[in-house]
């Protein structure tokens, strides 16, 4: 399964510490290559489908470049070398620990790993 390794720390709405955990791990990747996605933040985005509706027309949504990971293996990962940081990500954002849901990684973060 092809894989990314985060090189950097990952911009986003995660206080710093939280995205310097990241930094190090393999993730299994949701799709080969990267790609545009429209994203949101992870504390100020939307939760469901009908607010997914709102920040698309109030224009609350961005169009980034990188790799897709799935969050639950993702979690999974970081909860083994760092487990407060994955107790973050469960506590301050759960409506992420859903399947089909992902975390998008700025190619400049990463590198791939075959």
């Amino acid at each position: 399964m092809p894989s990314v390794r985060i090189t950097s720390v990952p911009p986003g709405e995660a206080p710093v510490h939280i995205r310097e955990a990241w930094v190090g791990l393999v993730l299994p990747l949701a799709r080969e290559q990267p790609r545009r996605y429209i994203t949101s933040g992870v504390l100020s985005g939307p939760r469901g489908f009908i607010q997914m509706l709102r920040h698309l027309f109030a224009s609350r949504l961005t169009l980034h470049s990188g790799f897709a990971v799935s969050t639950l293996p993702a979690l999974e990962l970081l909860e083994r070398s760092r487990p407060a940081a994955a107790r973050w990500w469960r506590e301050n954002a759960p409506h992420l620990l859903q399947a089909g849901r992902h975390f998008v990684f700025p190619i400049e973060c990463c590198e791939a790993v075959d």
